[in-house]
């Protein structure tokens, strides 16, 4: 293990590649924001995830220098690179409320179904990271978003498109997979489409904004 200090903690991850640990989970978008403006030498590749960010290393490239200057950049909080407001866009989701769970997730929230549709357009979500699936993003609201327990037992079969919760993320299926999230709606928006030149919709960093579509 390569220490950082109390804030930053770095972990060998194989031969090629480290895992930063940032001491608060707040402080993930700013870790990631800063080591991508840096262009550090041997970094060829960043993947956040939840509280974690991977960091792949060049064949070529010193692990241990790599940790170096990775120690280097992130020793000053103060310093670190602002978080840009428009990292990678804006996406707006159109959805028709009419998941199956819809009515019990807003009697788990203690809202009617207005006032939870209301709580799920009338907020800004960011996507903090991609995984499951190719094109699954995990959204983080902008503003204090009550944890949704995930279903007791899981669903086989997801339909692709269904907006989904569970914990503090909310989040559209690109495609038909098994799923324990809570349905609340459904969306034709296209999450990972290879005939794009960016595959997936969104990236680590978009922001995303849901709109009610008419049913």
């Amino acid at each position: 293990m390569i220490s950082t200090g109390d804030e930053v903690e770095i972990r060998r991850a194989g031969d090629r590649a480290l895992l930063l640990l940032p001491g608060r989970a707040e402080l993930l978008a700013g870790m990631l924001a800063t080591v991508r403006s840096a262009g550090v030498p041997g970094v060829t590749d960043l993947l956040p995830a939840a509280e974690t960010l991977m960091i792949t290393i060049d064949a070529d490239a010193d692990q241990a220098e790599v940790a170096q200057d990775l120690r280097a950049l992130l020793a000053d909080l103060a310093a670190w690179a602002p978080v840009p407001d428009d990292e990678a866009g804006e996406v707006i989701i159109p959805v028709r409320y009419d998941g199956v769970d819809l009515e019990e997730v807003a009697g788990l929230l203690g809202l009617g179904v207005p006032e939870l549709i209301a709580a799920h357009t009338g907020r800004v979500w960011r996507c903090r990271f991609v995984g499951f699936t190719a094109g699954f993003g995990y959204l983080e609201s902008d503003q204090p978003w009550q944890a949704v327990p995930r279903r007791a037992q899981s669903r086989t079969a997801v339909p692709a498109g269904s907006v989904g919760l569970a914990d503090r993320y909310s989040a559209v299926y690109p495609r038909r997979a098994p799923g324990g999230w809570q349905l609340i709606g459904t969306t034709d928006i296209a999450m990972w489409d290879l005939g794009r030149p960016q595959s997936a919709l969104l990236a680590p960093g978009t922001r995303v904004r849901f709109v009610e579509a008419d049913l």
